[in-house]
């Protein structure tokens, strides 16, 4: 005798154990419920379910967006401090990191519809994220100008628009008044 064949041999789905209920006797409806559990509730659940699972997606994808409108503070706080140890002084360093975080606010703002894409959802309200991710570059936007301005990069002074002003006329005074040529 082979080993296993005499053991199993043709009756191997003797002790096979069939869980479906087929039957539409009134024999197997006999049996009451365990408690807590009705038949009906099974199609509940599953719309119940439906419904969690999107409510789930929904908040997930609120916690998300609000994630990305927080990131520039991140970046805003490393930009900072770039350009603190950058020094106020105008050399290659100093200029690139300020075009940097010129640069970087400009090009997040023009893509903010793609960046909030991925969280488009009718139950989930973008318009706050979007907001916040909105100031927060615009923050960055304004350290770059300061930073520009501290360089003396921006024209803020007289001194700096001297070459187009119209020349002083000459005034000259003569005893009894002043006379202007």
């Amino acid at each position: 005798m082979d080993k296993g064949k005499g053991v199993m041999g043709s009756n191997a789905r003797r002790w096979a154990v069939d869980f479906s209920d087929n039957s539409t006797s009134p024999s197997s409806r006999d049996v009451p419920d365990p408690p807590g559990f009705s038949r009906a509730s099974i199609d509940q659940d599953d719309s119940t379910l439906s419904r969690q699972k999107k409510d789930a997606e929904s908040n997930w994808k609120s916690q998300k967006a609000w994630e990305v409108a927080q990131a520039p503070f991140k970046n805003l706080l490393m930009m900072g401090f770039m350009m603190w140890m950058a020094g106020s002084t105008v050399h290659l360093f100093s200029i690139g990191i300020t075009f940097s975080a010129l640069w970087q606010p400009i090009s997040a703002l023009q893509s903010v519809g793609k960046i909030f894409e991925p969280y488009k959802d009718s139950r989930v309200e973008l318009l706050g994220p979007k907001l916040l991710f909105i100031a927060l570059n615009l923050g960055g936007l304004a350290l770059g100008v300061w930073k520009l301005n501290a360089l003396g990069l921006l024209p803020t002074h007289t001194s700096d628009w001297v070459s187009s002003l119209p020349p002083a006329q000459e005034v000259e005074y003569s005893g009894g008044g002043l006379n202007l040529r």
